[in-house]
């Protein structure tokens, strides 16, 4: 077999063992030091004598964790004020004390600013054009990952940038799957493996992306046989399979995330409001921004913000505002479109992800299970910013063909299998020495304008809490901002996290009659809020089960569920309740267009909907459907009034 190998090729495999040699040296180096010091630290506090006994020390410690626990117990139980009630706050900003930060985007960026100036102890306000996570937030690839594509970049380029990019977000990785539990977790990803050279090379990849996180890892990656990788994930091609490397990265529910800090901003005493849009930012006598000027893109009303400090964090959009503070402001933000498809769960197994590393033209695809159907994604391709962008067909048959390459015979791969598609657009950060949106680092800028505009722009899912950190550090210092506390947000549980556990489904099942599903779906979706959920009435005429009346009859969203996001979450049109509180417009467009006249109808129970309302809801929602895959000829096209 050695002698059969090409010279590049034994010389690949020569310097991923050695690698893989020097790579286990220095992890037991470290996790030497590491004992040696928690050693030292031991020793040090016994020598200490002045120190409190232990008597006293846990007694204190036991009242803090008491304090703290009431809080969190009031958190738990907390009702969010209603979108009436925020807005008035809004306005009384401008004849009573301004608010320290505004902050103009409720994508993850800027939701994720509030959380952190907010439990700083900042009088906060967040404002969105549309609704949380309307945008880039809510069309990601679903994965909480550090990275492998610039592991590997870092690693063959010697990019120390990479390194650090790679570093920073598996910290951050860990962070987001401990803070909520419920929207998030890990999933195995495997790498199919064609040619024997090609073990040695990803299995060092692998276990260079385990050594980088350190003490933060997932499981650890392992190799699997080519029946073992035909077992655990059965639809895999058999010809030429020689094995497969598993790696462990985090997935999660990107809109629900988007609430969830939303959410938990205003339960720390942030004001935040979605639907309401920024026209124009005001300034004071020396020229400086210390507003903004809102309308209410629902019924049309409009007023002034005043703040002593105004943040940018409108992802692909970032460029208009800076162009509201100086018009002759340039471009910072190099937009690339992504686009993603969803397939029936046959395509995939419920537990186990897949990468293609190299497609035909040298992108990277995912192949992953999510919410019980699959997703394959994600093109890269440079676009024009537009609010709800299209997604293009040869691009849809692009990620279809590449699917293919890597499934067995017996799964046809069809276009009338796509359930749904839609395109997000990426704010990358321009770097003006690329000649490809490819070359660009996902990495984020932050740049304060001679007028005191704070943009942050770029960045990804799974950095927003470190973004927002070092954002509102930066905010603190140009507007001399007084916070009461340090950043907190590494372990400030998001609203729903406290008391979850993956088995909290089984009480909901037994103590309301739900379906097995439908209590899986809301555990998972709203973790201890789920019993705020069941406390709606929705009972069904069936013998079982009792509890819960589903939308969709293929998919767990039910009534209560559209009721309860109106009250609690802000909800306020069909879209918001299809796409971002459910998500059933990514999972299935035609199963949400049939859906359709039955959330309007609760949703209009709930707000008091007059018919014309009504019917507008049916005219906007079958529009933004058609950006997710309806067919065309549903889409009910708005009327032009006669004159």
């Amino acid at each position: 077999m050695w002698r059969q190998l090409t010279k590049t090729q034994k010389f690949v495999s020569i310097a991923s063992a050695t690698a893989a040699t020097a790579s286990f040296g220095y992890y037991m180096s470290e996790k030497n030091n590491y004992n040696n010091a928690y050693k030292r630290s031991i020793q040090l506090q016994e020598r200490v004598s002045d120190m409190p006994n232990l008597l006293v020390r846990n007694r204190a410690f036991a009242e803090a964790i008491q304090e703290e626990e009431e809080k969190q117990s009031q958190r738990d139980f907390w009702l969010p004020p209603s979108r009436e009630d925020m807005i008035k706050k809004l306005k009384e900003s401008k004849e009573q004390e301004p608010f320290d930060l505004l902050i103009v985007g409720g994508g993850a960026t800027g939701a994720g600013l509030s959380v952190d100036a907010a439990t700083r102890g900042l009088k906060v306000a967040m404002v969105e054009r549309d609704d949380f996570a309307s945008g880039t937030s809510s069309r990601s690839t679903k994965l909480v990952h550090g990275g492998v594509r610039y592991l590997q970049k870092a690693i063959m380029e010697l990019d120390y940038e990479q390194y650090a990019l790679v570093c920073e977000a598996l910290h951050e990785r860990k962070i987001f799957l401990d803070i909520a539990p419920h929207l998030s977790d890990e999933l195995p990803i495997m790498l199919p493996v064609y040619k024997w050279w090609q073990i040695p090379y990803y299995w060092v990849g692998c276990k260079m992306y385990d050594i980088f996180a350190g003490r933060e890892a997932l499981e650890s990656s392992y190799f699997l046989t080519r029946s073992k990788a035909l077992e655990a994930f059965p639809m895999l091609k058999k010809d030429a399979l020689v094995g497969a490397l598993v790696y462990y990265d985090g997935q999660h529910n990107d809109a629900r995330m988007n609430v969830a800090l939303a959410m938990t901003a205003a339960c720390y005493g942030a004001t935040v409001a979605n639907h309401c849009e920024v026209t124009s930012l005001t300034k004071d006598e020396e020229g400086n921004v210390n507003g903004a000027v809102m309308r209410d893109t629902i019924n049309g009303d409009e007023w002034t913000v005043r703040a002593k400090g105004v943040i940018n964090a409108t992802g692909p959009f970032t460029d208009g505002l800076r162009k509201m503070d100086n018009p002759e402001n340039l471009d910072i933000v190099a937009p690339s479109a992504g686009v993603h498809i969803i397939l029936p769960n046959y395509y995939s197994p419920r537990n186990m992800g897949l990468l293609d590393p190299a497609t035909s033209d040298g992108r990277v695809i995912f192949f992953l299970p999510w919410q019980g159907n699959t997703i394959a994604g994600t093109t890269d391709s440079p676009t024009e910013v537009t609010q709800n962008p299209m997604p293009k067909e040869d691009e849809i048959n692009w990620i279809l063909d590449e699917v293919s390459h890597y499934l067995s015979a017996d799964v046809k791969v069809r276009r009338s299998d796509v359930l749904a598609a839609w395109s997000g657009i990426r704010p990358l950060v321009r770097d003006p020495h690329a000649k490809n949106t490819e070359s660009l680092v996902r990495n984020h800028m932050i740049n304060v304008s001679e007028n005191k505009l704070i943009t942050i722009a770029g960045g990804k899912w799974t950095t927003y809490r470190a973004m927002a950190e070092e954002t509102v550090d930066r905010a603190i210092e140009v507007f001399n901002l007084k916070p009461k506390d340090k950043c907190v947000t590494e372990k400030v549980m998001l609203i729903g996290s406290k008391g979850y556990s993956s088995t909290m489904f089984i009480r909901l099942v037994q103590e309301f009659g739900m379906d097995t599903e439908v209590a899986q779906h809301l555990a998972r979706s709203y973790g201890n809020r789920a019993w705020e959920v069941a406390s709606i009435d929705d009972a069904t005429s069936a013998s079982w089960p009792t509890y819960g009346k589903r939308i969709s009859p293929n998919y767990p969203y039910i009534e209560a569920e559209v009721r309860y996001t109106v009250r609690q979450e802000l909800a306020c049109t069909a879209v918001d309740v299809l796409a971002r509180r459910t998500r059933l417009a990514f999972l299935n467009a035609e199963a949400a267009y049939q859906s359709l006249p039955k959330v309007i109808e609760i949703m209009a129970d709930e707000l008091k909907w007059d018919e014309a309302r009504q019917k507008q809801e049916f005219q906007s929602a079958t529009v933004f459907l058609a950006t997710m895959g309806l067919s065309k000829d549903k889409v009910v096209q708005p009327q032009t009034e006669q004159k």
